[in-house]
């Protein structure tokens, strides 16, 4: 493997996280959080939480409002409006077992 510098690793890796978010937020918005959650054990919430926690430890000031609207790009309650379905009770009951 090709040595690769420490900002070039940072960059690929910031460009490996946006075709992730861009994957989830427009190609496979079907794709609900409860069953990413009980498949993956993560989810766009997690995401979000992750970008949040991240530019709170970098000095940033980022409420866990901010972080989704930074990771949906767009007000979380209109994505839920938009995207998100009712659970249902199979994957309620998997994600009350496993969380």
């Amino acid at each position: 493997m090709t040595k690769i510098d420490a900002q070039t690793q940072i960059e690929l890796e910031a460009a490996a996280f946006r075709r992730l978010q861009k994957h989830l937020m427009e190609e496979r918005t079907d794709a609900q959080n409860i069953d990413m959650m009980n498949l993956a054990g993560f989810c766009r919430n997690c995401l979000s939480r992750w970008y949040q926690e991240a530019a709170n430890e970098r000095g940033i000031e980022m409420s866990k409002d901010e972080g989704r609207e930074a990771f949906y790009g767009m007000p979380f309650s209109e994505w839920k409006e938009k995207y998100q379905t009712e659970a249902s009770p199979e994957a309620k009951a998997a994600f009350d077992k496993s969380h």
